[in-house]
């Protein structure tokens, strides 16, 4: 069994910052690409940021400069500092990891999601 627990969303003001946490935990070997996602109501789910086992990053256009995604490969968690946060990031957050697990199958999973709302 893994599972995904993200925490840290809220609501904020325009201009203002949050962060976000996921810790995985369970049966898992090594987790590969941990990455964010948003949803928001009417619109389709969306890469937000990924981040690999090495390092490398990905961010979708719209939060390129303004967010950041880092992990800590020890604890199995990814995090993402949300900066100067605009009405229109307003969605359900969602962590996703891909992963090996003990039994040496690889899958993705998937977080409850979290609400971050934006404020104008």
């Amino acid at each position: 069994q893994v599972q995904l627990v993200e925490s840290g969303g809220g609501l904020v003001q325009a201009g203002g910052s949050l962060r976000l946490s996921c810790a995985a935990s369970g049966s898992i070997f090594s987790i590969n690409a941990m990455g964010w996602y948003r949803q928001a109501p009417g619109k389709q789910r969306e890469l937000v940021a990924l981040i690999t086992s090495g390092g490398n990053t990905n961010y979708a256009d719209s939060v390129q400069g303004r967010f950041t995604i880092s992990r800590d490969n020890a604890k199995n968690t990814v995090n993402l500092q949300m900066n100067s946060l605009k009405p229109e990031d307003t969605a359900v957050y969602v962590c996703n990891a891909d992963l090996v697990r003990s039994s040496g199958y690889k899958y993705s999973y998937w977080g409850q999601g979290t609400q971050v709302t934006v404020s104008s």
